[in-house]
């Protein structure tokens, strides 16, 4: 018989499930949504989370950073594929501490 009523502890992840750091955060305006957005990404310009980039989180992650406008670059393509050339042009990157 089972000695936890029922529920179960969550499994602990293995230490390879770790996800790798987030390197990026994009502050991009969306024309679907009519809001701004903030999403994170990997090193590797995976996205790995979005959310209101008015979030007291986002603010959190920015202060004394300063953004680059670099989101029309080539290596943002396929990251930011949704996104209009307007939207990208003026979207702020911001490149966190690892």
């Amino acid at each position: 018989m089972s000695q936890t009523y029922g529920i179960e502890a969550p499994r602990r992840p293995a230490p390879d499930d770790e996800q790798p750091p987030v390197r990026f955060l994009v502050l991009i305006h969306s024309a679907s949504s009519a809001q701004r957005l903030a999403r994170l990404f990997l090193q590797d310009r995976r996205q790995v989370a979005e959310l209101d980039a008015g979030a007291p989180e986002v603010m959190m992650m920015t202060d004394s950073l300063a953004p680059s406008r670099s989101a029309w670059q080539a290596e943002w393509d396929l990251a930011l594929a949704g996104h209009s050339a307007a939207e990208r042009a003026e979207a702020e990157v911001y490149t966190l501490d690892l």
